[in-house]
């Protein structure tokens, strides 16, 4: 098994760089389980509203997925971590825009679905979202965590296929404030 995961990251690493004369084609095993040649590029997150108890805030995830990505982005996994308090999301509500070259569109969302435990939502797109394209995805969270602090929230993407490997993309970074910080500075 060691030699096969070798194998697949070598040549993972030498199609990604350009340095195997093939297609790009995405990554596909014996086992049906389909890769991204080149995994699509968190490029951050941000929110509307910032502070503690703030109703009507919309939380953004903007995704990239490389023009050499092998395959086209199907779902996006935003799974928040452990906090003292979180966010309240409506998945109906769940947008996104994509863009592609200087064009912007609305894109469209097959499912949105929320994990009652891990409160993980996951979003899949149809159709899939084009390598070479850009995505932002817009999570409306009915009420901002009642705590300030750092909320963390890991992203992942999976390519289409019949058993899509998901790629954790990395944390996206969410700064919500007390509404104590202004009160204590004469804000109100």
């Amino acid at each position: 098994m060691k030699i096969g995961k070798l194998c697949l990251s070598a040549v993972l690493v030498l199609a990604a760089s350009g340095g195997i004369g093939l297609p790009m084609q995405a990554v596909q095993l014996a086992n049906g389980k389909t890769y991204f040649v080149q995994p699509p590029r968190f490029e951050g997150a941000t929110a509307t509203q910032k502070t503690a108890y703030s109703w009507g805030s919309t939380y953004y995830f903007t995704l990239t997925v490389p023009e050499n990505a092998g395959e086209s982005l199907q779902r996006v996994m935003i799974a928040p971590e452990a906090a003292p308090s979180r966010a309240r999301f409506d998945v109906r509500q769940t947008e996104a825009v994509g863009k592609l070259g200087d064009r912007q569109t609305r894109l469209s969302i097959q499912d949105v679905t929320e994990d009652p435990r891990t409160r993980a939502i996951t979003v899949t797109f149809n159709p899939p979202i084009e390598p070479g394209s850009q995505v932002k995805i817009g999570l409306y969270a009915t009420r901002n965590p009642d705590v300030g602090g750092v909320y963390l929230y890991g992203v992942t993407a999976f390519p289409t296929g019949e058993q899509p490997y998901g790629q954790f993309l990395g944390y996206g970074r969410i700064q919500i404030t007390d509404r104590d910080f202004f009160f204590r500075r004469g804000f109100f």
